[in-house]
This record gives structure tokens, sequence and C-alpha cells, in this order.
């Protein structure tokens, strides 16, 4: 099953090596950085759900930056001094005391991460081909939470609250962890350059030149991206602060069930995802997006329950939070491979990282407006509140999904396969491959239909 989603250019299969390894570096503080904020540093919920939120704020403002820089120079060009940026960033935040450190070392390390989920998401698409695409992203996904499961499993293990060394540890080997993928790009040297301009012939080029203007009107794009930043809010964005927060001050649970729920979240995955993989083919991807809303909406329903639970009954508050990370996972297999794969399915090469900075951008805004409502929130009291928010706004997202169906071909739904492409030939598109798209057809706003 596994070589059957494997991507066929070598070049591909080395990078999600590389996705693995900075992956167990990124587990190993993924679920501890709220804590360590508040119980080591000494931050106040609020304050600390406000330097998370600084994160996003950063990273939103210069992923348009980063997009594009990726399309004028290389995403290579980008993406090796984004890793280095990164991992000073990381690092200095075990050493980091003071409030203002703090939020001075969250800088430079949004800094550094701003580029690079657009940018390696660019470089893996100039690797595959459309009818591979779907399954290569969805294979990137189960390897990153195989990574991160493994390093929460460690640090779970690890870290200790009454000893700041272990905290301080894990960001420096969190850290070291980001040469890793550095090194395997750099191994590479033909891979990521810039896709010269107009070689997706006239139409194209024409569209390219646009910029973000472009990308903008793109009807069918800023529904999904609207989707997107709605169903991040009341998702991912969640993680760090109002999961964390809720799991240990409303359910009442100590810092390593919080990381063995993330490992469970991480085994449903990695189970999972290859099986998911294989359903989706010729199927709906704006019906999957639309499951995805239903599913975490779930998930915040038993996390809420668990909340309400007797005090003394440690094992079902432990158990009804390991199920909410287990649920949400089952959302997360699903949204995985359709969502980049969407994305990449719209955009054109030109504009590719420009694409795939919009999207990226989505993650930006929701960590900022996820953390900065979750921490007061919950500081506050108002837990309920916060769950009646997330499990709204996921069903919300479901009804986005649902619009967005009408607006795609059947080919960019993911129902029939792509004109021309087979999963034998789909592999064999390379770094700076195009597809022929001048005289294509266009929608009734005039846009080009992507196929």
């Amino acid at each position: 099953m596994l070589r059957a989603v494997l991507p066929s250019r070598p070049e591909a299969r080395r990078l999600l090596v590389g996705t693995l390894l900075s992956a167990i570096g990124r587990g190993l503080t993924l679920p501890f950085l709220f804590i360590y904020l508040t119980n080591v540093r000494g931050l106040s919920d609020g304050l600390a759900g406000v330097a998370i939120g600084w994160f996003g704020v950063v990273t939103l403002a210069l992923s348009p930056i980063g997009g594009t820089l990726i399309d004028r120079y290389g995403a290579r060009r980008i993406v090796l001094p984004c890793f280095l940026i990164e991992a000073a960033g990381t690092g200095s935040l075990a050493l980091a005391e003071r409030p203002l450190a703090l939020f001075a070392v969250l800088t430079v390390a949004a800094a550094g991460a701003s580029a690079l989920w657009s940018g390696q998401a660019t470089i893996l698409a100039s690797l595959t081909g459309e009818g591979e695409r779907q399954r290569v992203f969805g294979l990137q996904f189960a390897l990153l939470n195989l990574g991160i499961g493994t390093g929460g499993v460690i640090s779970g293990a690890v870290v200790d609250v009454a000893r700041p060394g272990t905290f301080q540890l894990i960001y420096l080997l969190d850290a070291c962890t980001y040469l890793a993928p550095a090194l395997i790009l750099m191994s590479m040297p033909a891979v990521g350059r810039r896709i010269a301009a107009g070689a997706s012939g006239g139409a194209a080029a024409g569209h390219g030149r646009g910029g973000y203007l472009t990308v903008l009107r793109h009807r069918q794009f800023r529904r999904l991206v609207i989707f997107g930043l709605v169903l991040t809010t009341c998702g991912y964005a969640q993680i760090e602060v109002g999961f964390a927060a809720f799991a240990t001050r409303v359910v009442g649970v100590s810092p390593r069930i919080v990381a063995w729920a993330l490992a469970a979240n991480t085994v449903t995955i990695v189970v999972a995802q290859l099986l998911v993989i294989r359903s989706l083919e010729g199927r709906s991807r704006t019906r999957a997006l639309a499951m995805v809303g239903g599913i975490f909406a779930a998930s915040w329903l038993v996390l809420g329950a668990s909340g309400v639970i007797d005090g003394s009954s440690a094992v079902l508050s432990a158990g009804g939070v390991i199920l909410c990370s287990a649920i949400f996972a089952i959302g997360e297999t699903l949204l995985s491979p359709v969502f980049p794969a969407l994305v990449n399915g719209l955009a054109t090469d030109e504009l590719r990282g420009r694409y795939n900075a919009v999207s990226s951008m989505i993650l930006g805004v929701s960590g900022v407006v996820g953390p900065v409502t979750a921490g007061p929130l919950i500081g506050a009291g108002r837990s309920g509140l916060w769950v009646a928010l997330v499990v709204g706004g996921s069903l919300l997202a479901t009804l986005l999904a649902l619009s967005l169906h009408r607006l795609l071909t059947p080919e960019q739904d993911g129902r029939v396969p792509a004109a021309g492409t087979t999963a034998e030939d789909s592999g064999h598109a390379g770094a700076g491959d195009t597809d022929a798209r001048a005289g294509e057809p266009t929608d009734a706003e005039g846009e080009p239909v992507r196929v």
C-alpha cells in the first residue's frame, strides 16, 4: 500500500524523508508551548495566548512577501535561509526568560516559518504530476504526524515543569532538526529552482503576470480560502492553546496526558491515512472537506463533555481528552491530501508560490484569532463559550465546503481523472515541468478553468 502512494521521482521521496526528520523535532515542542510559557516562564494565560498569536501575526505579515520571492527567484533560494532562521528562533526560545525576550525570539521563528510551508509545497508540487499530487500530499502529512507523534512521546516522558532544563533541551533539539531538510535540499541543486516565466503558454503566462490581484480574483480559490480560514481557526489553531488549556485547566489532566492525546492523534493518522488516500480516489474533494468540518465539531463536543465529568473520574477525563484528539485526526486525514492538491490544481506555475503563500496565510490568520480568543476565554472561566464557538465554526466550514462544490468542474473536484493524466505518467513531471494551457476554457468570470 505504501509503494502505491510513493512519488515516482527520487527527489520527492528524499524531501519526504526531510519532512519526517524535522517533524520529530517539531513534535518535541508542539504540545508544550502554552505550558512552557505559563508554567515555566511565568506568563499569564492571556499573555501566553497573545505571544503565540503574535507568532501568527508575523507569519501572516511576511507570507505574501515569501510567495512573491518564491515565484521570482525560485523556492530553494528562499527555503534554505528560512530553515536557518527558524532554527535560530526555536533554539533561542530555550534561553529567553522575560516576556520581551520571548516575543523577540518568537518573531525570529515566525520570520523563518513564514515562507517554509509555501516554499516546500511549491517544490513538492513541481516534482509531482496532477494525478499523484493528492496522494503525495497525503503521504507527506502522514509522515509529518508520525514524526510529531514520535517527538511528542519522547518529550512527554522527559519534560517536567519543576525542571525548566527539560523544556530547554527539547527546544534546542527542535532547532537542530531543522537542519535535516535543509541539508537534503542542498544535496539536490536542481530542485526548487525558478520556473521559467511563460513556460505554460500564452494564456497562462498572461494570467501569471497579475500577481496577488490575479490570485484573489480567482473565485473558486477565494471560496476555498474562506473555508480554510473558518476551519483552521476552529481546528488547528486551537491545538496549542485551546486544546491544551481546556485539557489542563478545565478537564484537569496533566501535561503528560496532553502528550499522550497527541500521540493518539498521530497513531490514528498513521494507521488511517493510507486507507483514506485510497478511498478518496475519484471522489468529490469538496464533499470530503465538508466531512472534515463535521468531524472537527464532533471532536470538540467530546472534549467539552470531558470538562463536565466529575473530577474524581480521572480515567474518564483522560479518555475524553485522548478520544477528542483521535476523532480530530480522522478529519485531518481527509483534509491533508485534498486541500493542498486543490490549491495547486487551481494554481498556475507562474503564480504557484503566491497561491501556496495565500494558503499558508490561512494558518497565519487563524494562528492569530485562535490563541488570542482561546487563552483569554478559558483563562476567564468562559470555557463553555469557547466550546460553542469552535463547534459552530466547524459546522459553518462544512456549509462553505458544500457551497464550493458547484463552483468546480468535475476534474477540479476530483470526481473524474484530470484530462490526459494517468497514474503511470503523472509521476514523471519534473521541476519546472508544465502542461500546455494556451487556449484553455474559462469560467463565467473569465477565469481559466483548471483541470
